[in-house]
């Protein structure tokens, strides 16, 4: 235990000088939108939901030590909040491993680009060089109809800009449409959470969780739904769009993103 608390405040500390860091910069850095879920309550559980924490903090991570700006919006705007079961300081400890988002949660200045995101209304694309949607259990109960958020993403893709997708997020994919009104995903290579994962969360609570399983919908609309055994870090791209498995993938989203947008500028 005292080894994870050491090990959480070195973090919080490198996590609390890269946020100086930005704040200090000589110039102006590339900046990255992320898009996280509002609060929200589950219809299938009665339970408060909310974006899942890594799915944040540790493509954050990936992006800022990499040099760009990370700037932080959700549907329709102001506070929002992890799912509990994400955090590591929640009483049942199933994400008590995750040091990266510990560390984060600890550090005040950081926590606070919770607090107050803007409504991606108020988003102009121009001003970011991507997006990532992450995931959570909000997504499954408010992403699907959320006119705004399918119209920013789409003005991401479709303006030339790589455009990824975490987890449960990916919801969000099976209501886009491409300009001639077929499913924006058919005949994609995409992930998101798996069949697999659905029946181990299920099974793990005791009930059924999600109103919908991704993996079923997407195959529906005619994408290629690829994965890796359940919960193994995975992420996939193809062309401008890139897709996250699970949770333990935003490390890998970051990393590809960063990669094709450094690739881009060559």
């Amino acid at each position: 235990m005292l080894n994870v608390l050491f090990r959480a405040s070195i973090l919080v500390l490198g996590l609390s000088q890269l946020a100086m860091g930005a704040e200090d910069a000589p110039s102006p850095k590339k900046k990255i939108l992320m898009v996280l879920a509002n609060p929200a309550t589950s219809t299938t559980t009665g339970w408060p939901v909310g974006f899942w924490g890594a799915e944040f903090t540790h493509p954050w991570l990936e992006l800022t030590e990499a040099g760009y700006q990370v700037d932080v919006a959700s549907p329709d705007g102001g506070k929002v909040v992890m799912d509990a079961y994400s955090d590591p300081r929640d009483a049942s400890g199933y994400s008590k491993h995750d040091i990266v988002t510990l560390g984060f949660v600890n550090s005040p200045d950081l926590v606070s680009l919770w607090d107050n995101t803007k409504a991606v209304k108020e988003i102009q694309v121009n001003d970011y060089e991507a997006v990532i949607v992450a995931g959570g259990q909000s997504p499954m109960f408010t992403f699907r109809n959320h006119e705004g958020l399918k119209k920013l993403f789409l003005s991401f893709y479709e303006s030339g800009k790589y455009s990824a997708v975490l987890c449960h997020g990916t919801a969000l994919l099976l209501e886009l449409k491409d300009k001639n009104g077929k499913p924006f995903i058919k005949g994609r290579k995409i992930t998101g959470f798996t069949n697999a994962e659905e029946d181990f969360a299920d099974k793990a609570v005791g009930k059924k969780l999600m109103p919908f399983r991704i993996e079923d919908e997407a195959k529906k609309l005619g994408a290629q739904f690829i994965t890796k055994p359940a919960f193994s870090a995975h992420a996939i791209q193809d062309g401008r769009l890139i897709t996250g498995q699970q949770q333990n993938s935003g490390k890998e989203v970051a990393r590809l993103l960063i990669k094709a947008l450094h690739g881009a500028k060559r």
